[in-house]
């Protein structure tokens, strides 16, 4: 499927925003839909702590789910498995015997939150990722983040301490020195650098969690928006190579100039949660028009929208789909005057995923060369339905034929098994 023209390396450039610091904005102008960046992973490790109760049902290496009949278990710690040879490649000799003697060492987690069992794993891939590329490593070291938390100073300091005298005296020799502040800055950019891979819909569970986490350098140069104007898009269990690459497309059209951000997490949260979550876990607070126009709301009219955005309003959709030609950006809310009134209908009645308890956030299918997609796909990173279902929830099409729709249907269906995208 053609995204566009550009490839996705020319659609985006660094630059330096007051009071935003290092952002990525528009080259050009950029359609809805359009695939603005494809990247591959630095590092994964798996979202699953040590001392689960289940054994993890995915591969070890790429995340996809493991046939019953056609996987391969490392032999050596019996810990971890894969789908194919290549994947099983990827185990080194040093991260197998960490796996086995950090499982034979489980009792130091007895009195730790699960969450410092997964912290271990992103430790063991990072150590590994120093000792089998350095240059990949430092890519690593450079990203955001210190080891200065955002949240408990003293917490983190103990927290990583606690994981470094362990590893420490439990891991194999390395060939490169691991020190206490490194470990504390390799966490700290973890927990402000660190992608979720889902785990696939199902009908008996629609909580879908975390599989797996991944570092995206390039991915971690987007900031924060409330309201964002793209979303990333995962297929961790295509057929196709590449298969834990992100994939970032533009929710509306974006100007040329104009800076690309995406959502840190669901945009249905409401105002005071937003803020809390990102003072903790990124250190700022945001001052985007949406949470302009929000911090005025008193508590009552704060619940009463997050109702609103969490239900939509099937009047505001018909009057939302007569606008289909306005400009998408002036009706999210940009240049506000009346603050009283919540400014950004639009964008939940078109632009967020109405199945209960899901809130994951739609763009467009990459447009063809000259024609706007006029089915929206749900991101794979929030939505919690059945994302791979096309004619259902994965798509949200709006004020079109029936001959259009299955025409969309047709392409989603291709755009969905091919994933032809140009390569960062």
């Amino acid at each position: 499927m053609n995204d566009g023209g550009a490839k996705p390396e020319t659609l985006l450039r660094v630059a330096e925003i007051g009071g935003r610091g290092r952002s990525l904005v528009a080259a050009q102008s950029l359609r809805a839909g359009q695939v603005i960046l494809r990247e591959s992973p630095l590092l994964l490790y798996s979202a699953f702590p040590f001392l689960s109760s289940s054994v993890s049902p995915y591969c070890d290496h790429c995340f996809r789910l493991l046939a019953s009949s056609a996987h391969q278990k490392c032999q050596s710690c019996s810990l971890v498995s894969f789908c194919s040879p290549n994947c099983f490649a990827s185990h080194t000799p040093w991260l197998c015997e960490s796996l086995l003697r950090l499982h034979q060492s489980s009792s130091a987690f007895s009195d730790q939150p699960s969450d410092r069992q997964v912290q271990a794993r992103f430790l063991l891939s990072a150590y590994n990722l120093a000792a089998a590329s350095p240059s990949d490593f430092q890519i690593l070291l450079s990203l955001q983040g210190s080891g200065c938390s955002n949240g408990d100073p003293s917490s983190s300091a103990t927290d990583s301490g606690f994981l470094h005298s362990l590893l420490s005296a439990v891991c194999p020799p390395l060939p490169v020195c691991i020190s206490p502040e490194l470990t504390a800055a390799l966490l700290a950019k973890d927990k402000v650098n660190a992608f979720g891979l889902m785990e696939p819909f199902s009908v008996s569970n629609d909580k879908r969690s975390v599989r797996a986490y991944g570092i995206y350098p390039k991915t971690s140069f987007f900031n924060h928006d409330c309201l964002p104007n793209a979303c990333r898009f995962d297929y961790v269990d295509s057929a196709s190579d590449g298969n834990t690459d992100i994939i970032i497309r533009t929710i509306h059209d974006v100007p040329e100039g104009r800076e690309v951000c995406l959502s840190y997490f669901p945009v249905n949260m409401n105002y005071s949660s937003r803020q809390k979550r990102l003072l903790e876990d990124y250190g700022f607070k945001c001052d985007c028009d949406r949470c302009k126009v929000e911090s005025s709301w008193s508590e009552g009219e704060e619940d009463e929208n997050e109702v609103m955005e969490e239900m939509g309003n099937e009047d505001d959709e018909e009057e939302m789909e007569d606008s289909e030609g306005e400009n998408v950006e002036e009706v999210c809310g940009n240049g506000v005057d009346d603050e009283s009134n919540f400014p950004h209908a639009y964008f939940f009645v078109r632009y967020m995923c109405e199945k209960e308890s899901c809130f994951g956030t739609l763009a467009p299918l990459p447009p063809k060369t000259h024609d706007a997609s006029r089915v929206l796909e749900y991101e794979e990173g929030h939505c919690n339905s059945e994302c791979k279902t096309v004619e259902t929830a994965c798509q949200k099409v709006i004020g079109y034929s029936d001959t259009d729709v299955a025409e969309y249907i047709h392409i989603s269906k291709s755009y969905l098994t091919s994933l032809h995208f140009a390569r960062t």
